[in-house]
C-alpha cells in the first residue's frame, strides 16, 4: 500500500504506456506543449466534467468523481460513472428517487449495483492497450473505494460519437498494475529516457522540445546542429 503523499496521477499511465520519455518530461520535468489534438482532448474532457449529475432512462450519470488506490497508489478523476440500480431495486415503493437510493446505499446494497466508469477521448480506438489500461486503473480505483465488483467500463471516442465496451478482465487488471508499479519506478529513478525516434513521436505535441532526431541513441546535439546548417546551406 502506498500513503496517500506517494500517489501519483493517473492520467500519466496513458502517457507511460504511450512513451516513458513523454511520461517523464510531463510528469517529472513539468513540460507541457499543446496542439490541436490535445486542445480537442482538453475540451472533450472538460465537456464530460462539467455537466451536472442526472438520471437518464433509470441510470444515475455522475460527471469528475474523485478517485484514488492506495494499492496502485494512483489517484484521479473519472470522467463519467453510470450507476445502475438492481434490477429488483423497488424505488418507487421506497418514495426514493435514484439519486437518494444511491447516496443512502450501504455497502452490501451498493455491492448490488452496476458501476460502469466511462473514459472520454478525442480520437479513434488506439492498436495499443493505452486508454483501455487506463479505464481499467480507474475500475480498480472504484472497487477499491466502493467494495464493488466491476467488469466492465466504456471508452467514448469523439471522432466515432459512440461508446466502446470494455471488457475489464484479469490480462487488462494485471496489465493496469503492472504499469502502475512501472509509473512508480520512472517516478522513483527522477531520471528522463532517452529520445527514441517513432513513427508516433509526429503526433506529440512535446515532439519540439524532446527532439528525438536530435538526441536519439549514437546522436549529439552538435551533429544535429551541423546537419541542420548544411541543409541550410543547400
Amino acid at each position: 500500500m502506498y500513503p496517500e503523499s506517494d500517489l501519483i496521477p493517473l492520467s500519466a499511465l496513458q502517457h507511460l504506456l504511450f512513451c516513458e520519455r513523454q511520461c517523464a518530461l510531463i510528469h517529472l520535468e513539468r513540460v507541457w506543449v499543446e496542439n490541436r489534438y490535445t486542445a480537442e482532448g482538453a475540451v472533450l474532457h472538460r465537456k464530460a466534467h462539467d455537466g451536472k449529475p442526472q438520471t437518464r432512462d433509470g441510470v444515475r450519470i455522475t460527471r469528475g468523481l474523485p478517485i484514488r488506490s492506495l494499492e496502485l497508489g494512483l489517484s484521479g478523476q473519472t470522467d463519467v460513472v453510470l450507476w445502475k440500480p438492481p434490477d429488483d431495486a423497488n424505488l418507487a415503493a421506497a418514495s426514493r428517487t435514484l439519486r437518494q437510493a444511491l447516496r443512502n446505499a450501504d455497502a452490501y446494497e451498493l455491492r448490488r449495483w452496476t458501476v460502469t466508469p466511462v473514459e472520454y477521448k478525442r480520437g479513434r480506438p488506439k492498436k495499443n492497450d493505452c486508454d483501455r489500461v487506463q479505464l481499467a486503473a480507474q475500475a480498480l480505483c472504484l472497487e477499491e473505494m466502493l467494495g464493488v465488483e466491476i467488469p466492465a467500463g466504456q471508452l467514448f471516442y469523439g471522432r466515432q460519437r459512440r461508446r466502446q465496451d470494455v471488457e475489464i478482465d484479469d490480462a487488462l487488471r494485471t496489465t493496469a498494475r503492472q504499469a502502475a508499479r512501472r509509473l512508480h519506478e520512472l517516478f522513483d529513478a527522477r531520471r528522463t529516457p532517452p529520445a527514441v525516434r517513432e513513427k508516433k513521436c509526429d503526433t506529440c505535441s512535446l515532439l519540439p522540445v524532446c527532439l528525438p532526431a536530435a538526441l536519439g541513441p549514437r546522436r549529439s546535439a552538435r551533429q544535429f546542429f551541423e546537419r541542420q546548417l548544411a541543409d541550410s546551406a543547400e
